[in-house]
């Protein structure tokens, strides 16, 4: 079956967070939404189906994990990254911020010092923070549009922490990293006693001819000193569904993770959740594939019209998602000078760099996860803006 990639939706009256959050933030609803990390495509008829059929009996009570949730999943990671799991390392949460949020709660007390790796997922800071916890940085280093892990400041950085929030692949910058980067932090992490928490929502939106490599997978010290989060909701475009799932080999910390959510019913999807999961993981390959080829021509034509229009923006070719970091440092702006280009002059809304640590300022997200024909108005804001501005 062909997907149709190109066909605009209009997303008017649905309460999205990309449209309804446009006043909030900018104080103007003239703005083309490229920030919200979620698709402007439709979501796969084969969950839209699940879920009518569903609607189709009548009664939306309580629902339970079903054997072909949990088959699901351990056929999609096994055939997607050769990765052996059993039911009793799964454990369902509802969605992976919350899942992280509760796993700071579960495996840390207040106070404690949690490591993160900037520029990353704002909410690894905001969480850790809000919690009451210490955030402790192991800045990224940029070279040659990618970026590295520094290693031996994360050793130095890394004691006194009991958490270490892995982002894997990498948001915002792309990044699927080097098994070798892995493979140090695990054993340091293992050496160090700090569990390391990877947050994986993106591996599904790997692009050939990258592969995706689970942290829990790069050896034994990984394994069992790891809680990984996984979830169909970024690849399958169904982030409103809020079903993700943590994976924990270690018996221990999967026994204390499940206690601590059951305490509070945490762990309990809702109607849609487990029917969702298992249809996307189920009969989504064929129109995964087809996303992310589409995805991937996306970037390949933002990153050529930029290069060839505006030279001062550099486009970090992503390895996985629909995410793109914009590299503006070369137009001299201060920050605010950057946004107020971006929303005043472009008239577009993406993400402030800034959002994501000290180390993204000087940078923008870019969204390019819809129809190309609203990327090549957006871009042709953005070109005529270069040019009023003289840059």
């Amino acid at each position: 079956m062909i997907y149709d990639f190109d066909r605009i939706i209009d997303r008017e009256g649905t309460a999205a967070i990309k449209l309804a959050g446009l006043q909030e933030h900018w104080g103007r609803t003239d703005l083309i939404p490229l920030w919200v990390a979620d698709m402007d495509f439709a979501s796969p008829p084969f969950i839209l189906d699940a879920i009518r059929r569903r609607c189709d009996r009548e009664i939306l009570g309580y629902t339970s994990e079903h054997d072909g949730y949990y088959r699901s999943i351990i056929d999609w990671v096994k055939s997607r990254y050769g990765m052996s799991v059993d039911r009793g390392a799964i454990t369902f949460v509802g969605g992976i911020v919350p899942g992280i949020a509760f796993a700071i709660n579960c495996f840390t007390a207040r106070g404690d010092k949690i490591l993160i790796q900037p520029p990353v997922y704002h909410p690894f800071r905001q969480v850790s923070l809000a919690n009451g916890r210490q955030v402790v940085t192991n800045p990224l280093i940029l070279e040659d549009g990618v970026y590295r892990m520094d290693i031996d400041d994360f050793c130095r950085k890394v004691k006194g922490c009991k958490l270490f929030i892995l982002c894997n692949p990498h948001n915002p910058g792309g990044v699927v990293w080097k098994e070798e980067e892995l493979c140090a932090v695990a054993e340091i992490c293992y050496e160090e006693g700090v569990l390391v928490l990877s947050d994986e929502i993106h591996a599904d939106l790997t692009l050939p001819p990258y592969r995706h490599r689970p942290f829990c997978m790069v050896g034994e010290r990984a394994k069992m000193n790891s809680v990984t989060f996984m979830a169909p909701s970024k690849a399958f475009n169904i982030p409103g569904i809020s079903a993700s799932q943590a994976i924990i080999y270690d018996k221990a910390l999967h026994r204390r993770f499940e206690t601590f959510l059951e305490a509070g019913e945490s762990n309990m999807g809702h109607v849609f959740a487990f029917l969702s999961v298992e249809a996307a993981y189920t009969h989504g390959t064929e129109w995964l594939d087809q996303c992310l080829a589409y995805i991937q021509g996306n970037i390949d034509y933002t990153a050529d019209f930029l290069q060839e229009h505006t030279p001062k923006i550099r486009v970090l070719r992503p390895h996985a998602s629909y995410l793109v970091w914009l590299d503006c440092r070369a137009l001299c702006l201060s920050q605010e000078a950057l946004n107020d280009f971006f929303v005043d002059k472009a008239h577009l809304a993406l993400n402030d760099g800034a959002l994501f640590g000290e180390e993204g300022k000087g940078f923008m997200r870019l969204n390019v996860g819809s129809p190309r024909s609203v990327l090549e108005r957006a871009l042709k804001q953005l070109v005529e803006a270069y040019v009023v501005m003289g840059f």
